[in-house]
C-alpha cells in the first residue's frame, strides 16, 4: 500500500467574525503562511434568504451579514494565498458566488440544504465546471446519498464532488465525529472524503481525531479557526482552533505523514536490531564435519560478536554445507566456517545370502539385481561418489564385475564389521554424509533420497530416515563423523549389518530426524529381495512396466502398478522381515547395539 499523502486542509472561518470585517481580515492574515495544500472557506448569508423573522437565530443572521462589496474584498484578500471556498445556504450566497466565480475554487452544501431546490435551481445559471463541490451527508442514509449525488451531479455538473462526514452540535461528542462511516462511504461511493470533526477546540481529540480520519481514508480535513482568546469571538468558537492550536495541529499532522512515508526499515531500526538481536551461538564445542542443528548444537543469545542469522544458516543448510572449523561454546558462526559436504551413496552387498543363493546376481529383467539397484542409485542427484562396498572374502570378489558404470567405485573391506567397512569407504572417498543402501533394495528412488537428504541438512541431524515407507525403498542418511562416534563404543560391531539399530537405539548420542514421506511411498508392499517370491514379483513388475513403454521407470510408477494390480502384491505378501517379527533377534539387537553408560 502506498503511503498516504498529506491531506488537503480546508480552513473554516464560519461565523467567528461575529459580523466584524476587521476580525475576519485579521483571521485571514493569521493563516496566510499556509499556502499549498490549504483552502479557506467562508459563509456568505443574508437573513431574509436564510430564515423567517420568527426563527430564533434571525437576529443573529442580521448581525453576521456582509454586503457584496465586503465579501469581494474578503475573497480578494484570501485568494492571494489560498484556494477560496464558499458555504452556500441561500440565494444570497449564490449571488456572492456568481460575482466572484473566477476566484472561487469550490462550494459546499450542508446536509440541511441538500433538498433546497431553490438554491440548486439558482446555481444552474452558473458554470460550475471549474468548481469543486462538497456535499455534507450528516443524517442521510445510503439511498438518500445516492439520490443526491445523482441529482446534484446532473443539475450542476461540478468539476469534482466530495462527500463530507461530520456535523456540529453543542457539545459535539467524539461519537458524533463519524469516524465509523469513512471506510464504508469511501468503499461504497468511491468519492473523495471530507472530514469535519467539530470537537471542542481546546481538547486533545480536536488535534488527533482528524489525523485518525486521514489514516482511515479521509482526503480533506476541515478545521474551524478563530483568533486568540484575547479577542472577542461571539459565534462558532466551540470547535475552533486558535492560531497556535491550528499550528500545533498542522505540525502534528505533518509528523504523522512523515511517519507514514518512512521507509519500511530505517537505519535506526536496523541499529536497534543489530544491538539486541539474539543470534545463533554454539551451545557446546562443535567439531569440524558436523552439521549445524538449530535444536541440538546451537542456541540463541545476545552476543557482542557478529555472526550468521537464523535465515543465513538455513540458506547454508539448503546448500548442503557443513562445519569446517572447530567452534567453542558461545561462538557465533560465519560463512567461512562452512564448506560443501561430500555426499556419497554406499551400497552394501555380499554373496553369502542363505535364503536366496547369490541373489545379488539374480536377474531383474536383463540386469543382475545388484546392477539394477546401482542403476537407480546412479539417478540420485547431489552425489559426489557411489560405491559398491563388499567384503574381502573371496566369494565377494566377483562383484567387481557388477558395478554397472565406470564412475561407480568398488571397495572391499572388513568381512563381518559392516560399520567399519562404511567408515573405511568414507575415509577412502573423503565422504562427509552418506546414504546407506543395501543391494537387495533394487527400487530405491531419487524422490525419497532428495526428501531425506534435504531434511537431514535442514535439521542438522546426525541420522535421518524416512518413516513407514514401502519395505525395501526407505533410505537412511547419516554423517560419517556420527558413525565414527558410535563406532568408538563398539570396537567390533558384530551386528552392524543391522546398522539402523546402532543409530536409533542411541538417541542420547546422536541427533535423529525422522521424515514423513508422501503417502504414495507409505504402502504395505514388500520391495526387498530376500526370497524367490520377491524375485518373481520384481520381474512381473518389470515386465508389466516395460510392456507399457515405461523404461526406465520410477518408484512412483512401480507403486501405481501395485495399487492397480493387487494380484501382484499377493506374490510375496505373506513374507515377513525377521528383524521385525523375531522377538529373540529384536531383544538381542536391542541389547548389543545400545551404548552402555
Amino acid at each position: 500500500m502506498m503511503p498516504r499523502a498529506l491531506p488537503y486542509i480546508l480552513i473554516e472561518c464560519a461565523n467567528t467574525h461575529g459580523g466584524d470585517p476587521a476580525y475576519l481580515n485579521r483571521l485571514i492574515d493569521s493563516v496566510a503562511s499556509y499556502e499549498k495544500g490549504f483552502g479557506i472557506k467562508f459563509q456568505p448569508l443574508a437573513p431574509d434568504t436564510l430564515a423567517t423573522p420568527d426563527f430564533p437565530w434571525y437576529e443573529v443572521y442580521k448581525s453576521l451579514y456582509f454586503d457584496p462589496n465586503t465579501w469581494c474584498e474578503v475573497i480578494d484578500r484570501a485568494s492571494m494565498h489560498k484556494e477560496v471556498w464558499l458555504d452556500l445556504f441561500d440565494t444570497y450566497g449564490v449571488q456572492i458566488l456568481g460575482e466572484n466565480l473566477s476566484k472561487i475554487h469550490g462550494i459546499k452544501f450542508q446536509s440541511s440544504v441538500l433538498y433546497n431546490d431553490e438554491l440548486i435551481h439558482s446555481l444552474r445559471a452558473l458554470d460550475l465546471s471549474n468548481c469543486a463541490l462538497i456535499v455534507n451527508i450528516a443524517a442521510q442514509d445510503v439511498s438518500q446519498i445516492e439520490n443526491r449525488i445523482q441529482t446534484i451531479t446532473k443539475e450542476l455538473q461540478p468539476k469534482t464532488l466530495c462527500l463530507e462526514i461530520g456535523f456540529q452540535a453543542y457539545p459535539t461528542e467524539l461519537s458524533d465525529s463519524g469516524l465509523s462511516k469513512i471506510e464504508e462511504i469511501k468503499s461504497r461511493f468511491g468519492l473523495p472524503i471530507v472530514f469535519a470533526d467539530h470537537l471542542e477546540g481546546s481538547s486533545t481529540d480536536a488535534i488527533y481525531t482528524p489525523i485518525i480520519a486521514w489514516l482511515k481514508g479521509a482526503d480533506i480535513i476541515e478545521k474551524h479557526i478563530m483568533l486568540d482568546d484575547a479577542f472577542e469571538t461571539k459565534y462558532d468558537h466551540f470547535s475552533s482552533l486558535t492560531p497556535d492550536r491550528f499550528s500545533h495541529f498542522v505540525d502534528t499532522l505533518q509528523s504523522y505523514v512523515g511517519a507514514m512515508k518512512a521507509p519500511f526499515i530505517n537505519d535506526r531500526e536496523r541499529t536497534y536490531l543489530a544491538k539486541t538481536v539474539m543470534v545463533p551461538v554454539a551451545k557446546r564445542a562443535i567439531e569440524p564435519g558436523e552439521l549445524i542443528g538449530l535444536m541440538n548444537n546451537v542456541h540463541f543469545r545476545r552476543s557482542g560478536k557478529t555472526g550468521l542469522t537464523l535465515d543465513e544458516i538455513k540458506a547454508i543448510q539448503s546448500e548442503r554445507k557443513l562445519l569446517c572449523t572447530e567452534k567453542s561454546v558461545h561462538e557465533t558462526l560465519t560463512k567461512e566456517d562452512f564448506r560443501p559436504a561430500r555426499i556419497g551413496a554406499i551400497v552394501a552387498c555380499r554373496m553369502k545370502s542363505s535364503r536366496l543363493k547369490q541373489k545379488a546376481l539374480l536377474p531383474i529383467g536383463d540386469l543382475p539385481s545388484v546392477e539394477f539397484c546401482l542403476r537407480n542409485v546412479a539417478t540420485f542427484q547431489h552425489l559426489d561418489a557411489i560405491v559398491l562396498a563388499t567384503s574381502t572374502a573371496e566369494e565377494d570378489a566377483v562383484l567387481t564385475q557388477h558395478t554397472f558404470a565406470p564412475h561407480i567405485g568398488f571397495y572391499q573391506g572388513d568381512p563381518e564389521d559392516v560399520m567399519q567397512r562404511y567408515i573405511d569407504v568414507c575415509d577412502a572417498y573423503a565422504l562427509d554424509v552418506v546414504v546407506r543402501i543395501t543391494a537387495d533394495m533394487p527400487f530405491v528412488d531419487d524422490a525419497i533420497f532428495q526428501q531425506v537428504l534435504s531434511a537431514h541438512f535442514l535439521s542438522g541431524a546426525d541420522y535421518t530416515v524416512g518413516s513407514d515407507a514401502v519395505v525395501g525403498v526407505n533410505l537412511e542418511v547419516f554423517n560419517a563423523q556420527a558413525l565414527k562416534r558410535i563406532k568408538a563404543h563398539f570396537p567390533h560391531a558384530e551386528y552392524s549389518e543391522y546398522m539402523t539399530w546402532y543409530f536409533q537405539n542411541n538417541p542420547n548420542h546422536v541427533c535423529i530426524q525422522k521424515v514423513e514421506l508422501p503417502e504414495l511411498y507409505r504402502r504395505p508392499y514388500r520391495l526387498t529381495l530376500d526370497y524367490e517370491e520377491d524375485l518373481v514379483l520384481f520381474n512381473a513388475i518389470h515386465q508389466n512396466l516395460v510392456a507399457q513403454g515405461k523404461t526406465p521407470y520410477s518408484l512412483k510408477e512401480v507403486v501405481e502398478l501395485l495399487d492397480a494390480r493387487p494380484d501382484l502384491t499377493q506374490i510375496n505378501q505373506h513374507l515377513t522381515l525377521t528383524y521385525k517379527t523375531d522377538q529373540s533377534l529384536i531383544d538381542l539387537l536391542n541389547d548389543r547395539t545400545k551404548i552402555k553408560a
